[in-house]
């Protein structure tokens, strides 16, 4: 496959890539049978990488990390990039499970609650005929005990599942992901809330405001209890310091030119 072009926004790699792309890759992977991970990254998460160092290594480790918010694309763009497009995080999850059908290669799930699960596994059967859900698993939000996630560990092992959708929110997805990649031998991605969106308990922005980089402004209204803290905190920062990031390579690549 081909090298992807990337950029660092605030220090954390974004991948230049597509649906078709990166579901071909996912499923590459998957049919090879190798450990894998990938990011869906946004503003939230750049933020977060921005703010703890190990999670930026994390993130950067990944093998493939897409921009999933449009305040990024806008970033790679003007770093260059001036054919980048939006992954978004549940839509490349609908083309890799098309791809999964097609190729009957097994998924499994991990993430949610058990009611939300059982909704999302009756709209991948009903979307996607022949799916092979292999596992399932809604693992309580406190910490896990050892024991605990030995057993959700052997049980993706021992379902042949080939492609794990992690949904349990970042920066926990990528944490779990990166912790459990040597014990899980199959491609591993980080989906936030798509469980939620699928199962019809979280509504998706309608598709302009996704458009126009304001679907946190619908998520804000739409559980504004839960997300006013991190938008608040995140959105502003990120603006000052990428347009800071932006003028410092500008600056530098005058200069280059000057000289």
């Amino acid at each position: 496959m081909n090298i992807l072009q990337h950029r660092y926004i605030l220090g954390m790699r974004v991948d230049a890539t597509s649906y078709e792309d990166a579901a071909k890759r996912i499923l590459t992977w998957a049919k090879a049978g190798e450990e894998r991970r990938v990011a869906v990254a946004n503003v939230h998460m750049t933020m977060e990488t921005y703010d703890n160092v190990p999670f930026q290594s994390v993130v950067n480790s990944s093998d493939l990390v897409t921009p999933d918010g449009m305040p990024l694309i806008w970033g790679l763009k003007l770093l260059g990039v001036s054919d980048a497009s939006r992954v978004y995080g549940p839509t490349l999850m609908l083309h890799v499970c098309e791809a999964a059908v097609r190729e009957d290669i097994p998924i499994g799930l991990y993430g949610g609650t058990p009611e939300s699960l059982h909704d999302f596994k009756a709209f991948l059967h009903h979307k996607f005929s022949g799916i092979r859900i292999a596992c399932s698993i809604a693992p309580p939000f406190r910490p896990l005990t050892t024991e605990e996630d030995e057993r959700h560990t052997r049980e993706i092992v021992e379902s042949g599942a080939r492609i794990l959708f992690v949904g349990i929110g970042c920066p926990k997805q990528e944490w779990w992901m990166y912790e459990h990649h040597d014990r899980l031998p199959l491609v591993m991605l980080g989906v936030g809330a798509a469980f939620d969106f699928y199962s019809g308990r979280v509504r998706q922005a309608p598709s302009i405001l996704q458009k126009l980089g304001l679907e946190w402004l619908f998520r804000l209204l739409m559980e504004p209890k839960r997300l006013w803290k991190r938008y608040a905190r995140h959105n502003p920062r990120f603006v000052v310091l990428f347009a800071i990031q932006l003028l410092k390579t500008k600056i530098h690549q005058h200069y280059l030119n000057r000289h």
